[in-house]
């Protein structure tokens, strides 16, 4: 740890804070700065999936059954109307329903994660300084959690969640798939916080016996000031760590659990709906397939490259 924390002042040279440090890691690193481009792309393409669409001069929504043949096969191509074709059987603009598809995709990996760090946080917080009975029963409520089937619950969850919103014949399909959405974010934030909580634990353990927390005790502070001023400062690397590395993993299950049929529904765009339904046309149209499904590699891609760009970059032993 010495040899880091001289490592850390060579760089800088300079008394700066190690999340500075490094802060000044990832700006040197170029595959962090080419993924995080790539995510501020993608983020960017959500916000403005309204824009790119009327840009187009397309909807997500608006039905082109004249552009497909008796058989469900579009007759016509890519060109400047439908800059990614049009959707076998129903005649949709490929492009909208990319652009559009990207934001649930974002909004229930950062929702998740946002979820899991306001959970997992203050209980691994709590269960590392406490210690004894509260640890015992934290632990005990971490390793319940983590035994549970998290498929089998959202499977289970999601018509349970619809029936408190009315009938089925009373809901529409815009209120079902709302449903659907955020009901994944939460069962994701439920079943995802005991890892972020074991990680603080962990953490917490490690920080409790060191000198600045003996002092704070001896100044007489109190146990809530010394987690929330003393400790927290301390934890924003594996905090941050964490999240980088949380979002892919539900991004990536959104789109399987869509894929599967048990994710997000129809009017809500999505990539993996959207990679389920073209692999009946993969042969005869390929941009229906490939354009999710290279969107969805390269947003996980750079989600991932860019976690463990943020986790080496909060090593203090990492070169």
């Amino acid at each position: 740890m010495a040899g880091g924390s001289g490592l850390a002042a060579r760089e800088t040279g300079t008394g700066l804070s190690p999340t500075m440090v490094a802060l000044r890691r990832l700006a040197r690193d170029r595959v962090a700065v080419l993924c995080a481009v790539v995510l501020a792309g993608f983020v960017l393409v959500a916000l403005c999936a309204p824009l790119l669409a009327r840009l187009e001069g397309q909807s997500c929504a608006a039905l082109h059954t004249e552009l497909v043949d008796p058989y469900g096969y579009p007759v016509v191509g890519p060109d400047s109307r439908h800059w990614f074709g049009i959707e076998p059987r129903l005649g949709r603009d490929l492009f909208a329903r990319w652009a559009y598809g990207a934001r649930p995709s974002l909004l229930i990996g950062v929702g998740a994660a946002a979820g899991v760090t306001m959970i997992g946080v203050p209980l691994g917080l709590v269960a590392g300084f406490a210690g004894g009975v509260v640890d015992r029963l934290i632990v005990w409520l971490i390793d319940f959690m983590l035994s549970i089937p998290t498929i089998l619950f959202i499977v289970g969850a999601v018509p349970v969640v619809a029936t408190w919103f009315g009938p089925e014949a009373a809901r529409s399909s815009t209120l079902d798939a709302e449903i659907r959405l955020w009901t994944l974010v939460c069962v994701f934030a439920l079943f995802g916080w005991p890892v972020m909580a074991r990680l603080i634990r962990g953490e917490v353990m490690s920080l409790r016996e060191r000198e600045f927390v003996d002092a704070a005790r001896l100044l007489g502070m109190p146990t809530r000031r010394i987690l929330r001023s003393e400790l927290l400062p301390n934890l924003t690397g594996p905090i941050v760590v964490g999240v980088s590395l949380a979002i892919p993993a539900y991004v990536t299950a959104e789109a399987g659990l869509s894929f599967l049929g048990v994710g997000l529904i129809e009017p809500t765009p999505s990539w993996g709906r959207t990679i389920a339904d073209a692999t009946s046309y993969y042969a005869s149209d390929p941009l229906y397939l490939w354009v999710p499904a290279a969107s969805v590699l390269l947003l996980v891609l750079a989600l991932n490259l860019l976690g463990d760009a943020i986790r080496d970059a909060f090593d203090p032993t990492a070169r």
